[in-house]
């Protein structure tokens, strides 16, 4: 068989991809993340709002605890988006994802060091640092199997980076949820199990995504 004809042969049938299908799949995923973390967080009984979100919610340091999860969730959608298109680079996704990471480091060291000694740690640990990342991961399993769904049906070709994406994406939507429960507020918490309960599916993520998101 000539080339031109094993050409035309694994070309019959062919049709064209609509303009659009990668944003479409991923923004159909990121209600289903948000509302299953929103959803678990509310059904198990360990969680719910926290009581005094009325009066937290007038607080400036609540929206810069939030501001952290989201600024990451944004990073991490831009970066998935170009982690599902075939020979695409990260772009600004991973400088999105570190600067608010940056920005609670470098908080979290100014309160340590305002700080007297026998308050740091306690200022670290809080009083939920044994359960906050893995209440994290367990909040983010919704959104794991939505976006890896999404994206499944795309074209990635660095699967494992796009499989910790995926799970760095699914954790900070959980996060932003989880916020709206968590006692905590002091940055020098958030710096370390904030971050820590996101790395886990993003680990996760990176480890399953050459299984999962193969095509």
């Amino acid at each position: 068989m000539r080339t031109d004809d094993l050409v035309r042969l694994l070309a019959t049938g062919i049709t064209p991809v609509e303009s659009g299908s990668a944003n479409r799949r991923l923004s159909a995923s990121l209600p289903i993340a948000a509302a299953g973390a929103g959803a678990t967080m509310l059904t198990i009984a360990v969680f719910g709002i926290r009581p005094d979100l009325g009066a937290v919610v007038r607080t400036t340091i609540f929206w810069e605890k939030l501001a952290l999860p989201l600024c990451i969730a944004i990073g991490a959608l831009i970066a998935t988006a170009r982690l599902a298109r075939p020979g695409a680079k990260v772009g600004a996704g991973w400088l999105i994802m570190a600067l608010p990471v940056l920005a609670v480091w470098i908080a979290a060291i100014l309160t340590l060091v305002a700080a007297t000694p026998q308050d740091r740690l306690p200022a670290i640990l809080g009083h939920s640092w044994r359960s906050c990342p893995f209440n994290i991961l367990l909040l983010a399993a919704p959104g794991f199997v939505a976006v890896f769904w999404a994206v499944k049906g795309l074209a990635p070709i660095s699967l494992r980076l796009a499989g910790a994406s995926l799970g760095m994406l699914a954790s900070s939507i959980a996060t932003v949820a989880y916020c709206f429960h968590c006692p905590e507020m002091n940055p020098a918490f958030w710096s370390v199990w904030y971050v820590a309960g996101m790395l886990l599916p993003s680990a996760l993520g990176a480890i399953l995504g050459p299984k999962l998101l193969r095509w």
